[in-house]
């Protein structure tokens, strides 16, 4: 066997790496009696909330969070819609969570969301431009800022990799999804993949505390 060959296969061998990114998600003032369909689906769509609160922002605090909108000609009425009521705020995580919250959110444009992306959040619940039911973080580096500026005190911290993943997993997870396959096998379900998704998230006994606050 050649070096290059040592090489890839040893590379082949290495333990899979866990990637995890947390983004903010915003419920907005007209849908909040509608909160608890938007989490069903939320985590229907494979997140953990890791935290949620219920608060309501001063126009100042809407000013300071949509600081990088300022300037733009809907700036006044965005702050002055998002200051009317009050908002819940979750911290969500998983893999890509960044990008595929914001597939799951849809265009931000609600007219154009119920043409293109009917089943979003936006097409389901927004009505327009502005009132278009949720918020997203666009990038990284905005869902770090948005996360701490609601959640001042969370850890942004990527999950373990590598060996120490690997025993996480051993002492956490494998357990739960062995005794889930055993209970798909009784069952027999017509949808299993279906089945097997609710009977994890009913019995993951490592779902994360969420920390409800309401100010």
């Amino acid at each position: 066997m050649s070096e290059s060959q040592a090489e890839t296969k040893e590379q082949s061998m290495e333990a899979p790496r866990i990637y995890i990114e947390r983004t903010l998600a915003l419920i907005k003032p007209d849908v909040l009696h509608k909160a608890e369909e938007i989490e069903d689906i939320i985590l229907r769509s494979g997140f953990h909330i890791v935290q949620k609160m219920k608060l309501h922002l001063s126009p100042e605090k809407c000013s300071d969070f949509y600081a990088d909108q300022y300037g733009k000609m809907f700036f006044p009425s965005l702050t002055a819609y998002m200051s009317s009521g009050p908002i819940i705020a979750l911290e969500l995580a998983r893999h890509d969570a960044i990008n595929f919250w914001r597939q799951v959110m849809g265009p931000s444009n609600s007219l154009k969301a119920k043409e293109t992306h009917p089943e979003s959040i936006r097409a389901i619940y927004g009505t327009d431009d502005l009132r278009n039911a949720v918020h997203g973080s666009y990038c990284l580096t905005s869902a770090e800022r948005e996360i701490r500026f609601m959640f001042p005190e969370a850890p942004i911290e990527p999950m373990p990799s590598g060996q120490v993943a690997l025993d996480y997993l051993d002492l956490f997870v494998n357990s739960t999804l062995l005794s889930g396959l055993i209970n798909l096998c009784k069952q027999k379900p017509s949808d299993p993949y279906t089945w097997l998704a609710d009977w994890l998230l009913k019995h993951n006994t490592n779902r994360p505390e969420v920390r409800d606050k309401n100010i």
